[in-house]
Formats: C-alpha cells, structure tokens, sequence
C-alpha cells in the first residue's frame, strides 16, 4: 500500500511554501501559477505514457491525452497567432536543442548574441550542447557610452557577423536584456546573409501575448520559449512555426529525435495556463509588469544606482553595482537580499570584469509581484529597501529589521494558490 503522506517530503515542501508566502520574488524567470494550474500538474495525468503525437501515439490508453494535448496546441496557437505548435519539450533548453538538430549538422554556424552580454547559455555556451557540437559566431552591444543605443543590440554589428560568417541560422532572444526586441530588423539580417531566423522569446512570452511586446510573427521561421516566467504557466517548453515544412521537421526533432515519452501532467498545466493568457485580464496583467518593472527601475535609479541601458522596456532590469560598492559582488548583494526576503539573483553585466559565479551586478524582475498585485507604489518601496540593504553592506541588524517589515507587507498580498 503508498503512503497517504511522506512527512519528511511534505515536510520540506511546506516549508518552501512558507519561504515563498513570506519573501518577495524578484527573480525575473519565475512567477507564481493559479491553482488551476498546480491542480493540473498534480493531477493524474502524470501515470500514462503517450509516446508519438495525438492520434499516433505507440501506448493505447491515449484518449484522454490525445485531447488534452490537441486542447493545448490549439490554445497556443490562437495565443500567439501562429499555424503550428508543439506543447512537448519538457524545457525552453529542450525547445533549443530540437531546433538545433531540426535546421542544423553537427559543426553549422549560428549566430547570437555574446553570453555575458544578455544571452542564454543554450544560445553557444561551450560545455552546453549548443557550444559542443554547433559553431556559434556571437554578435555585441552597443559599447560605446555616447551612442544613444548604449547596452542595446548592435544591429549593425548583427549585420556584419553574419555577412561574414554566413551562419546557417540567427538567433535572437535573450535572457537578461530589458530592451525591445526588433524582430523585422533581424528578419531582415537572415535573409540577406540566407539564414533561418531563430526567435527565442523564453522571457518575454508573457508580454507577446498580453500586447505590450511586438511579436516575432511573421518575422521568426521558427520560434521557441518557455511556459512560466511571464507566462505564469508550469516549467515546460514550446515552439511555434508558421510553416508546415518546418513544424514536420520539428515535430520529428522533439520526438524522437530528443525526446521520449512527453510530461502529460505539465502539457495539461501548459493547457490551462494558454487558457488563462487567452482571457482578456492576461492583457492587462502584461501591462502592469512593465509598468512595475519600470516603477521599480526609476525607484532604483532615483537612489542612485545604475542600470544597464538606462531602464528597461520589459519585465526585467539588470543593475550595476559597482558605483555603489566597488569592493562587493552580485553574489553577496543577493545572499544579503535574500537575508532581508527578497530573492533574487546576481548576474553579469556587458562587459563586466568580474568572473559568472561573482558577478558586478544582479538581475530583477517583476512578473511574481504583479502576480501577487503589487503596483508602482510597492514597487518604490521594494526599491527602497534594496538600497537599505546594500547601504547597511550586509549587516545582520538591517537584514533582520527589514526581514520583519517585508514579512508584514506580504500578508497583504496573498498568493494566487
């Protein structure tokens, strides 16, 4: 017989929940999902294997998964507005690699942008697959301080890399970059150098489909993300295609080409969240996380810090700590954060000296704190206790004190679940 409750797991869990209940969640990837959505996930939907695809599955017993996965597809996409889509990949890492093995060989070229400047690091990091077995040729920034593009992409510089080095595919689509994204402009660079355009839109979904990004279609050949982050779903992956050339090739890439059997529990969460982005507060969801993301950036700005590009157009900023602590890291700044209850994390900076794991700066995002109702005025308060924090440098009495107040402030603003 199972075990109605392992207390020791349950146990743990608990305490995560608390941990979450209690703290503010400024890690730009990570969001807080509805109850529909957790209920979907633990549902029993997890005990069936459904190797293939609806309607040509390699189990019997499919009926049920055959529906839900066709349910979810065609929510994605009227969601995104697009002729084909694959709900499987298990993450937005897994949506990459299918790519890569649909449109390349071992050794092609590919161009994205320079990891430490903003990208992932399944966009050519050198021990990752991408690295490995393709041959990434990387794009810059903008560098020079007096150009009014300073911190953004360098499309110019984006031109050039893949005129001269003819990769088979463009990849744009980053994971710390607070900036519009100009999916023509780079549409216009793939065809000039004969490339297939590869949009990556992991963080900023969300905001594609709540209207307050522009979208990669028609641009993209073929574009991946993933489905939490400003999506508010489970962790999973999707791509997206308007060509059914292409969504043939990808379907074969994911299974079987990297991939088994699919997570049927997480495509029934993928199924309702795309259920609830389809309704019309999604919209106005998407607009107050850029709303509070840019409440949140002027706050830290008006206290003296800077960041990078100035702002941000999105859900996210990236923040250079070097004026206000020279002698300090990313690193530190997030375990003092985390001391006072505010999670984040500590992440590099164009051109940063310091190595990844230490850091110049840290990487705030706003997608949880919308979710939890939080507007400009928290946002400024958030901003408030930051420059505490790092004022203090770490010291154990402002942690403390500023651990009780945001314990207190978080009781007005329940979770969804």
């Amino acid at each position: 017989m199972y075990s109605l409750m392992d207390d020791k797991v349950f146990d743990i869990i608990s305490k995560e929940a608390d941990r979450q209940e209690s703290t503010i969640e400024l890690i730009a990837s990570e969001n807080h999902v509805s109850s529909a959505v957790m209920k979907a996930v633990g549902s029993c939907m997890t005990n069936k294997y459904a190797e293939g695809y609806p309607g040509k599955r390699y189990y019997s017993g499919c009926e049920n998964h055959d529906a839900i996965e066709s349910l979810a597809i065609e929510r994605a996409k009227e969601l995104f507005n697009c002729n084909y889509a694959n709900v499987q990949p298990h993450s937005g890492a897994s949506a990459n690699i299918a790519v890569f093995l649909a449109f390349m060989n071992p050794g092609d070229k590919y161009a994205s942008l320079v990891l430490s400047d903003g990208g992932h690091l399944s966009h050519g990091l050198k021990i990752n697959i991408s690295g490995k077995y393709f041959e990434p040729v990387h794009y810059p920034l903008i560098y020079d301080e007096d150009d009014d593009g300073f911190e953004t992409i360098n499309y110019d510089a984006v031109r050039e890399v893949c005129l001269e080095h003819k990769p088979k595919m463009l990849l744009c689509g980053y994971s710390a970059y607070p900036r519009i994204i100009h999916f023509d402009k780079m549409r216009e660079i793939a065809d000039e150098c004969g490339a297939y355009l590869m949009c990556d839109i992991a963080h900023i979904a969300g905001l594609v489909a709540g209207g307050v990004h522009p979208s990669p279609f028609p641009h993209a050949h073929v574009v991946t993300t993933t489905t939490h982050k400003t999506l508010r779903g489970p962790r999973g992956g999707l791509i997206l295609t308007n060509d059914e050339k292409i969504a043939t090739r990808i379907d074969r890439a994911v299974f079987p080409g990297s991939q088994g059997g699919p997570l049927m529990h997480i495509i029934s969460g993928k199924a309702v969240c795309f259920g609830e982005a389809l309704q019309p507060d999604f919209k106005d969801y998407s607009r107050k996380i850029v709303e509070n993301a840019q409440a949140l950036a002027r706050g830290l700005s008006s206290r003296g810090f800077r960041l990078v590009s100035g702002g941000t157009d999105n859900h996210l900023m990236l923040v250079d700590l070097r004026d206000k602590l020279p002698d300090n890291t990313g690193k530190e700044v997030a375990v003092w954060m985390e001391s006072a209850g505010m999670i984040a994390n500590h992440n590099g900076i164009p051109k940063d000296p310091r190595p990844p794991m230490q850091t110049s700066g840290i990487r705030l995002g706003t997608p949880a704190v919308t979710t939890r109702g939080m507007g400009p005025q928290e946002m400024d308060q958030i901003a408030e206790w930051i420059d505490r924090v790092i004022i203090s440098k770490g010291d154990a009495s402002v942690q403390a004190e500023i651990r009780k107040e945001i314990k207190n402030f978080c009781l007005n603003f329940p979770l969804p679940h």
